[in-house]
């Protein structure tokens, strides 16, 4: 197992950024926004975010920020809430959400708010929704509920440990949590716990780094985080590694990328492993971090 290869994790991180031309650099081009996010969320919880130059951070997403007051993926890309989401979550890191005109992004978020309460799109951008605006006309996820327990992206769809944080977040963040059935729920979630170690999911699929945030943010939420092996978790998030190049892959072996680099440090602090910050299971930044927007701590 070993132990967390941070400085390796770190320089990782940073190389990503400065890779342009590479193929993953290119496939990752019109969601550059969201890779910030999860490299630059991933180093602060490393405790190393000052690493890197945070006035030019700042600037380059207020130059993704489009004229409706969302943001895109890149400079000159379309706005989507995914990446308004990000971009929201970046400043946040750096504490400068005063840059935003916060009437102006509001603004856009209702505007993509339909007759009957929902979004467009599916229960995930519901969640982006009340994670950037609480004041919004409630649509509650309850409606993509499913008798296992789980949620799905849409009324009816199959349960989904993502779609599943998306909905516990939400109620979560709405002091809704009362709608759902926690040890249905629960046994669900402890169920995509496979001899591994790790968590997949949905039944009968692999196991991958990134559902040790999905799933384990979900358990704690609700309060049912004791009902998997914590220890083996952590033993299979730290085989992911690659300990000669830094980053953290979906599986032992595989290549590494950012994606699942943040969601292996975001399970491993959520698992209270030493030396990281504690992140909060329903807004996906450091503790301290929500502290200094909600209550100026």
């Amino acid at each position: 197992m070993g132990d967390l290869e941070v400085e390796k994790h770190v320089n990782y991180i940073l190389s990503v950024e400065k890779k342009e031309d590479d193929f993953e650099s290119v496939v990752m081009e019109h969601l550059r926004i969201n890779g910030a996010y999860w490299g630059l969320t991933s180093l602060d919880l490393l405790g190393k975010i000052d690493a890197v130059d945070a006035e030019e951070v700042v600037a380059w997403v207020m130059k993704c920020q489009h004229e409706s007051g969302g943001f895109g993926g890149n400079i000159g890309h379309d706005p989507h809430l995914l990446y308004t989401l990000s971009a929201i979550q970046v400043l946040s890191l750096f504490d400068k959400i005063n840059m935003l005109d916060i009437d102006q992004v509001s603004n856009y978020i209702a505007g993509l708010q339909n007759e009957d309460g929902s979004f467009s799109g599916d229960i995930f951008i519901f969640y982006l929704c009340l994670w950037k605006h609480h004041n919004l006309k409630k649509s509650s996820p309850v409606s993509c509920r499913n008798v296992d327990g789980g949620f799905g992206c849409t009324p009816g769809g199959e349960s989904h440990a993502g779609q599943i944080f998306c909905c516990v977040g939400a109620l979560a963040i709405t002091g809704s949590l009362h709608y759902i059935d926690k040890d249905l729920l629960g046994w669900w979630l402890c169920e995509r716990q496979v001899k591994a170690g790790g968590l997949n999911g949905r039944p009968g699929k692999l196991p991958d780094v990134c559902y040790s945030w999905w799933v384990l943010s979900s358990l704690i939420m609700i309060d049912r985080e004791h009902w998997i092996g914590k220890e083996k978790l952590v033993k299979y998030i730290l085989d992911c590694q690659d300990k000669e190049r830094g980053g953290i892959s979906d599986r032992p072996d595989d290549a590494v990328d950012v994606f699942h680099t943040y969601f292996g440090v975001a399970g491993l602090s959520l698992l209270e492993y030493p030396g990281l910050k504690v992140i909060d299971p329903a807004y996906a930044l450091p503790v301290d971090v929500v502290n200094r927007i909600f209550f100026r701590r």
